[in-house]
């Protein structure tokens, strides 16, 4: 996906003539730190919540302030991984997004992003997750892919997370079957360490049955 399918016209930017009170009125509406300053197409920056803290005049344009952050943004046609890893590393609550001429094309904000990263690890579909731990030697997802799918089940998401001064990998995958048992079990037969696994089956522990014998009792 590309960074221009993400952008949401819902936020508006705001412009050097506008109050401090005004930027801020408009943080609070959308829940954002940050909004993207912009006069005519032209992007002129990112202002942040922070950029006020020193200010006692919040009828003053913030064309007069100086801004802490050094124009971050991504190109329409960037990949939304860039998008996610300015995200991080700025701490930002929206990214804006600029053509190819880096004219201002829009934003793209966190909430859009923590949506489309929950579809991404299909966070919402059921299943059991598995968390691997290898030697990045044996990275292989195609034989990783091959033991789930020899109990007939198929791997919805899979993600890879490193570790600094180690040659260990943590894999975590999420399969489409609550069931896991088998799963684990052929893993651990191919000598795969097994950090941690989480299925709804496991922690069944009789607390729904229990919420509906009292929702019936009070309807009594």
């Amino acid at each position: 996906m590309l960074a221009i399918e993400m952008v949401a016209q819902t936020i508006h930017p705001v412009h050097t003539s506008d109050t401090i009170q005004k930027v801020l009125d408009r943080m609070v509406e959308f829940r954002v730190r940050h909004l993207p300053i912009v006069n005519e197409e032209q992007f002129l920056g990112l202002i942040s919540e922070d950029d006020f803290q020193k200010e006692t005049d919040y009828e003053q344009p913030i064309g007069a302030l100086a801004l802490s952050l050094i124009n971050p943004y991504v190109l329409e046609d960037q990949h939304i991984y860039d998008v996610i890893r300015l995200f991080y590393e700025q701490k930002l609550t929206i990214v804006p997004v600029l053509n190819t001429n880096k004219n201002y094309a829009g934003m793209i904000c966190i909430n859009a992003m923590t949506a489309y990263f929950a579809q991404l690890t299909s966070s919402a579909e059921p299943g059991g997750i598995i968390v691997l731990e290898i030697s990045n030697k044996n990275n292989s997802l195609a034989h990783m892919a091959q033991i789930v799918e020899s109990d007939n089940a198929q791997i919805l998401s899979s993600y890879i997370r490193s570790f600094p001064d180690s040659t260990k990998l943590e894999v975590t995958l999420k399969v489409n079957k609550l069931d896991i048992s088998n799963i684990t079990a052929t893993f651990l037969r191919y000598d795969y360490e097994i950090k941690a696994t989480f299925n709804h089956s496991d922690h069944d522990d009789g607390s729904k049955d229990r919420y509906d014998s009292l929702m019936n009792y009070l309807n009594i």
